[in-house]
C-alpha cells in the first residue's frame, strides 16, 4: 500500500508543502495565453510542474494545496502561526487537549457551510492506514477527536507535540462530499472542492490547471480573478517562455535567472528557504542494505562547494544537516568536508579493495551504484553528473539516471530533496524516522527515533535543542544522505505583478511563496 501510494506522489509533481490562509496556481497552453491577452481579468499564468491528483489530505507536495484550501491554522510571512479555519484556541495540558474556535462564516466552493464535522473527517482521513497518506505520522500522537457543536472541536493527544498547531495547517476537506468514499481513487482529486481563496474551474491534463477567485472568500475577496498553473515541467522551457510573456511567474535555476539581468520588465526574487538536496541511499538495495559503511565514506568525496558554484552559482550554502536553516543546528558535528583520500581510506577500512579496472569492489561485489534523478529538475540532474564525476575519481562506479517515475523501494539511490522552514519535527521525524511515512529509504536507526520521539512530546525549548543536536550527533555516525547544498529559490515575475514577500523563507521546492495569494494582484 505504502509503494503504491508513493509512485503516485512521485508523479503528483515535486513541488511541496501544506496549506495556508491565502495562496496561487497554473494554466493551459495557446488556450490560456490567449485568454490572458483578450480579456480585462487580472489572470496569473504560472509555470508549474504537473499533476495527477490534488489532496492535500495525501499528498504534501502541491503548491497548488494553498490556493484551493485551508487549514485551522496558517503561517503568515514570517512563518508564524496564525489563525485560519479556527479563529481561536486554547490548550489544557494536562490533558493534552486542544479546544479550537471555528469561525462560522466559511463555505465550501459549493456553497455549503464548513464545520467542525469536516475537521475530524480529515484528520481521520490522514490516520487511516488504508489512505497510505505520506503524511500520516504527523497527526499520530492524536488520541481522540470530539466534535462539541459546529463551530467547536477538541482535539487530545496521546503526549505533548509542539508542532501540532504547525501539522493543522493541513487544508480540511469536505466530509459531505467524500465521506464513505475511497480517498485514493475519488474523482474528487482530479475536480477539488475547498475553502480558499480560489476554485477550480477546468483542468486541461498535462497542460493546465485554471483556478477563479472565489468570490465568497471569507477573508477577502482575492484581488487576481484567476491563477492559471500551466504545466512546463522542462525548466529551460520555464525560462524561454517568461522571456517570451507567455508566463508571468515561475521558478527558474540560478544559470537560467541570469538571461534576465538587466530587463526592467521582469522581476528576480532570489529567497532564502530551508531547502536541501543530497544522495539518499536505499536501504533496501543490495549495496546499501549490506554495507551500511558506504554513506559515511562516500560522503567525504563529494565537492559540496564545487558543485554550490557550479550548479547554484552561488545562491545557497553547503548542506551538512537537515536543521541547518533554523535554531536547532548543530554546528559542531562532523560535516564530512571534501576530502577524497579519506573517502578512499574509509572504503579500505571496510574491506573494499582497488580493482584492476580502477572500480573498488568487495567479497564480488562491485561499487556501482545508479543515482536517479526526477525528470525536469535540472538542478538535481547537473548535481548528480557532479557528484558522479567527484565518485568516479576515488574508483566508484556511479551513474546518473532520470526518471518520470520513481520507484523508491528498488532504486540505488536518488537525488532527495527536502527541508521546512517550520518546526524542525517537520522534515524530520517523518523523514529519518523508522518505516514513517516520507522515509524513502527505509533508513533505519533506533537511537534517532528515540531523540525525534523525545523532542517532538519535549515543550521546553531548550530541551528540544538538546535532543535535535543529539539526533544530528547520531546521525553523522550513521548517514542517510550524503548532503549537498542548501538552494535559493529564485522566482522571475513580470513587473506588474505585486504580492510576493521576498522576505519570506521558503520551504521545500520553493513552497511558500503562495502564502498571501489573495492579496496579489497585477498592476
Amino acid at each position: 500500500m505504502k509503494l503504491k501510494k508513493l509512485k503516485v506522489m512521485s508523479l503528483v509533481m515535486i513541488l511541496s508543502l501544506m496549506a495556508g490562509c491565502s495562496n496561487g496556481s497554473k494554466g493551459t497552453e495557446e488556450e490560456s495565453d490567449s485568454a490572458v491577452k483578450s480579456s480585462d481579468e487580472k489572470v496569473l499564468v504560472y509555470g508549474s510542474g504537473d499533476y495527477t491528483s490534488i489532496n492535500p489530505a495525501l499528498y504534501e507536495h502541491g503548491e497548488i494545496n494553498s490556493l484551493i484550501f485551508n487549514g485551522l491554522t496558517a503561517h503568515d510571512k514570517n512563518n508564524k502561526i496564525i489563525p485560519c479555519l479556527a479563529e481561536s484556541w486554547e490548550l489544557d495540558k494536562e490533558s493534552n487537549t486542544y479546544t479550537f474556535k471555528l469561525r462560522n462564516d466559511v463555505k465550501w466552493h459549493d456553497g455549503k457551510k464548513f464545520t467542525a464535522e469536516d475537521v475530524k473527517f480529515t484528520l481521520e482521513t490522514i490516520m487511516n492506514p488504508e489512505n497510505a497518506s505520506e503524511i500520516a505520522s504527523n497527526y499520530e500522537d492524536i488520541a481522540n477527536i470530539e466534535v462539541v457543536d459546529e463551530t467547536t472541536i477538541k482535539i487530545t493527544l496521546k503526549a505533548p507535540n509542539v508542532a501540532m498547531l504547525d501539522y493543522l495547517t493541513i487544508g480540511i476537506l469536505p466530509k459531505h462530499i467524500l465521506e464513505g468514499k475511497d480517498i485514493t481513487t475519488d474523482p474528487y482529486n482530479q475536480s477539488p472542492i475547498g475553502t480558499g481563496p480560489f476554485k477550480m474551474e477546468k483542468w486541461d491534463k498535462g497542460q493546465s490547471i485554471t483556478l477563479a477567485k472565489n468570490e465568497d472568500y471569507f477573508e477577502k475577496e482575492p484581488g487576481l480573478d484567476k491563477v492559471v498553473f500551466k504545466i512546463v515541467v522542462d525548466a529551460k522551457a520555464k525560462a524561454m517562455q517568461l522571456k517570451s510573456g507567455e508566463l508571468d511567474l515561475a521558478q527558474v535555476t540560478p544559470k537560467d535567472a541570469k538571461i534576465f539581468e538587466g530587463n526592467k520588465d521582469v522581476k528576480v526574487n532570489i529567497m532564502k528557504t530551508s531547502d536541501y538536496r543530497g544522495i539518499m541511499y536505499n536501504f533496501n538495495a543490495p549495496l546499501f542494505k549490506e554495507n551500511k559503511e558506504l554513506p559515511n565514506a562516500l560522503s567525504y568525496a563529494i565537492d559540496r562547494k564545487a558543485i554550490l558554484e557550479s550548479v547554484l552559482l552561488g545562491h545557497g550554502q553547503v548542506a551538512y544537516s537537515p536543521l541547518q536553516s533554523g535554531a536547532y543546528n548543530n554546528t559542531n558535528i562532523e560535516k564530512f568536508d571534501y576530502n577524497p583520500q579519506k573517502s578512499k581510506s574509509e572504503l579500505e577500512k571496510s574491506g573494499w579493495k582497488l580493482g584492476s579496472d580502477g572500480i573498488y569492489e568487495k567479497n564480488g561485489t562491485k561499487l556501482s551504484f545508479e543515482i536517479v534523478c526526477p525528470e525536469g529538475d535540472q538542478v538535481r540532474v547537473d548535481m548528480a553528473n557532479i557528484c558522479a564525476q567527484q565518485l568516479k575519481a576515488i574508483g566508484v562506479d556511479a551513474k546518473v539516471a532520470v526518471k518520470s517515475e520513481i520507484d523508491w523501494e528498488n532504486q540505488d539511490s536518488y537525488l532527495i530533496g527536502w527541508g521546512s522552514p517550520f518546526d524542525p519535527d517537520d522534515h524530520t521525524y517523518k523523514v529519518f524516522g523508522t518505516n514513517k511515512g516520507a522515509n524513502y529509504n527505509m533508513y533505519s536507526n533506533a537511537k534517532i527515533d528515540e531523540l525525534l520521539q523525545k523532542a517532538r512530546e519535549t515543550e521546553v525549548d531548550a530541551d528540544r535543542v538538546k535532543y535535535y543536536k543529539e539526533f544530528q550527533e547520531e546521525m553523522v555516525k550513521d548517514m542517510p544522505y550524503t548532503f549537498i547544498s542548501y538552494i535559493d529559490a529564485i522566482y522571475v515575475g513580470k513587473s506588474n505583478v505585486k504580492g510576493i514577500t521576498p522576505e519570506t523563507v521558503l520551504g521545500h521546492h520553493g513552497v511558500g511563496i503562495f502564502w498571501n495569494i489573495a492579496d496579489w494582484t497585477i498592476e
